[in-house]
């Protein structure tokens, strides 16, 4: 099996997988469950399905993440509208793997310790999104991006993995949708500030911006969106995966970085 896991990350609209650039401007992809077939067929490490309107919506789509967890053999990550243990419960009943929470420990501090004493905490992970505000600083944004929190990025995830989450995803909004490369200071102070896996996520455009995050962050996990469903100057359509030299990349970048170990 290859070291490093690299996932695409498929953005949920009521029933449509959608991508943004920087949080705004959501583009249509497609039928969300189709799209997701597509990547099954390809035999992806895993997929994070993340529904952007959950929290204004109140409610989560359990019909549509289960017929999600039954379509997908590779491990499903979902998050969006998470708020109490039960409904993590029906998920994770429903084939989701992992479930990811943002505004509920990130505004509120809770859920997350009850979540990882019902469930392990191998399921149980915590995005952090960020902008940047001035030379090594970031600060936490919720609620996509609209809502600024007083709180130190790197602080909040020492407090997520202290409750007990299994993994961090930290993703830079500045970067959403870019394909510049990951914010690499970014990620390599969160890697430096955790002892489980982080998830890098916001900007990549090539295996290599992963290949360098292995490298020069410790990074090992690399989420994408657009990389992946998305094509050429007028952005068209197009699902697809690293092929199985660049896939190699990857992975020799993060077994020669010690990564994959945590």
């Amino acid at each position: 099996m290859l070291k490093g896991r690299v996932i695409p990350a498929l953005l949920l609209d009521d029933a449509s997988a959608v991508k943004t650039r920087r949080f705004a401007d959501p583009a249509y992809l497609g039928d969300i469950v189709n799209t997701a077939s597509i990547f099954n067929s390809k035999e992806v490490d895993e997929l994070v399905v993340l529904d952007i309107g959950a929290w204004k919506r109140g409610s989560i789509n359990f019909d549509l993440i289960r017929v999600l967890g039954q379509e997908c053999f590779m491990p499903l990550c979902y998050g969006g509208g998470i708020t109490r243990v039960d409904e993590a419960a029906q998920l994770l009943r429903g084939g989701v793997e992992k479930i990811a929470v943002n505004r509920i420990f990130n505004e509120e501090g809770g859920f997350v310790a009850d979540a990882a004493r019902a469930f392990g905490s191998s399921s149980v992970v915590v995005c952090i999104d960020v902008v940047a505000a001035g030379e090594g600083k970031w600060e936490v944004r919720t609620r996509s991006g609209t809502r600024r929190l007083d709180v130190d990025p790197f602080d909040q995830a020492r407090r997520a993995v202290d409750a007990g989450a299994g993994e961090i995803i930290i993703q830079s909004i500045d970067r959403d949708g870019m394909r510049g490369g990951y914010d690499i200071a970014l990620v390599a102070r969160m890697a430096e500030a955790v002892s489980v896996p982080v998830i890098a996520m916001g900007g990549a455009g090539s295996a290599q911006d992963m290949i360098t995050a292995a490298n020069v962050a410790g990074i090992d996990g690399f989420a994408a969106g657009s990389l992946f469903v998305q094509y050429g100057r007028h952005l068209a359509t197009l699902v697809s995966y690293l092929d199985e030299g660049d896939r190699k990349l990857v992975s020799e970048a993060v077994m020669q970085s010690g990564g994959d170990v945590r």
